[in-house]
């Protein structure tokens, strides 16, 4: 049913979290109606509670009812490549023979705004049927790729953080800008787009290896100069990349110390991967305000290594906890779908000896992701104020799914069924800004 007049209702289970479970337990985090009732006027939440206690406030509006469904926030992807949708699942190799033989054949495609705007449209319209609304995007090298991917997420009112990667060296010389044109095309990028809609730009060397001194010192100029915009960059995915980073910048003292040293650093900073990682480079993450984002598929599709969630969620100090987000990481993450990226977590998590709940599953993929992204003020909570990017899951997507179902014995049992047996097929409808953006069938 379509919204009247700006004005949307939906009926059904509702989950949201109100504080995070890494610290305040996975009871208190969680606020969830088990007939609730959310209200959306011209895009944003106005209230959302128990239904029988806001039924007076429908007025003549119908809410759309998912009874046997779970209305969610919608999921936050804090680390993909879009480019990389055409090349998921490529065989073998670990991440600089896969980035060799795979990628960088890949993104020379994207220099075609055509090419660019088919695989961009693919790319969010998957993230939709997989239950994504927001993710920090990374584009290629070429500005179109940027335009592209912003096009489409404008037709589609979706909230997106991308930018146009820098490579200086140690890439084709197709993929290859310079400090100078990097900065005046990323800047251009910026006056366009940035803070446009639901719009925000990332500045985005692709990791210290492929830039030179002189690209990170103009990356970071340029983010300074831009209050409000990110910087999106990888960090200590494979023990192979540390040797190589130490190799071309011998004088730091680590690989996040490259970062530091060029301002590469602090709020709205997020480092994809963070695997391999010192104590004091945990401490200067935390000190920084700098989020990680945990890509599991990836980890173990190319064989990286092992996140550590307790350091990274759970230090002995609270304080020196690290801003996490979820994320799949496609193409060397083998699905855009969250749910099975929180699967894929938890087996993670086993592997370190850490046993990840479905409660902090979900929180990383929703406000936990929104957190490590600034947004928790914006996006992945239901709550009046918030916009309105919401999930319908259906909790028995499938027949194994509908028979299990029948064995749960809480809310959290329910939910980690769904994390270690959906998948997109659970998508039932998604809701951007208010609007139904994906409906299955």
């Amino acid at each position: 049913m379509p919204p009247v007049s700006g004005r949307l209702a939906l009926r059904g289970p509702t989950l949201s979290f109100v504080a995070d479970p890494f610290q305040a337990g996975d009871q208190a985090s969680m606020r969830y109606e088990s007939d609730g009732l959310v209200l959306v006027e011209n895009g944003k939440i106005t209230a959302a509670g128990d239904y029988a206690s806001l039924k007076p406030q429908l007025g003549r509006l119908k809410p759309v009812h998912y009874p046997d469904a779970l209305i969610l926030p919608g999921f936050i992807d804090t680390h993909v490549h879009y480019p990389q949708t055409q090349m998921i699942g490529g065989y073998g190799a670990q991440l600089i023979d896969w980035l060799n033989k795979y990628t960088f054949v890949t993104e020379q495609q994207f220099a075609d705004s055509e090419h660019a705007s088919a695989v961009a449209g693919i790319f969010l319209q998957e993230c939709l049927r997989a239950g994504t609304t927001t993710a920090a995007v990374y584009c290629t090298v070429h500005p179109e790729s940027v335009n592209a991917l912003f096009h489409a997420a404008t037709r589609r009112g979706m909230r997106m953080i991308a930018g146009k990667v820098l490579m200086d060296r140690n890439a084709p010389a197709a993929l290859l800008d310079t400090a100078q044109s990097g900065y005046d095309q990323s800047e251009a990028l910026i006056a366009k787009w940035h803070g446009k809609g639901r719009l925000s730009y990332a500045v985005t060397p692709r990791f210290a290896p492929t830039s030179s001194p002189a690209q990170l010192e103009a990356a970071a100029a340029l983010w300074k100069k831009h209050p409000g915009t990110y910087m999106q960059t990888h960090l200590a995915e494979t023990l192979q990349e540390n040797e190589w980073v130490k190799s071309l910048f011998p004088e730091r003292a680590g690989y996040l110390d490259v970062y530091a040293h060029y301002s590469l650093i602090g709020p709205r900073a997020v480092f994809g991967h963070a695997l391999h990682l010192q104590e004091e480079e945990w401490r200067h993450l935390a000190a920084s305000g700098s989020a990680v984002a945990h890509c599991p598929t990836s980890n173990s599709f190319l064989g990286s290594g092992l996140f550590d969630f307790t350091r990274a969620r759970q230090p002995q100090a609270p304080a020196q906890a690290i801003r996490t987000g979820l994320a799949t990481d496609v193409g060397g993450g083998t699905t855009l779908s969250m749910l099975r990226t929180m699967g894929e977590a938890y087996k993670i998590g086993q592997f370190g000896h850490y046993s990840l709940s479905a409660p902090k599953a979900f929180y990383l993929a929703t406000r936990g992701a929104a957190h490590s992204l600034y947004l928790e003020d914006k996006i992945g909570s239901i709550a009046p104020g918030m916009e309105a990017d919401l999930l319908v899951l259906d909790m028995k997507s499938t027949p194994i799914i509908d028979f299990r179902m029948n064995y749960c014995e809480s809310l959290e049992d329910a939910l980690f069924v769904q994390m270690t047996m959906a998948d997109d097929r659970a998508t039932r409808a998604v809701y951007v800004a208010g609007k139904l953006a994906y409906s299955r069938g």
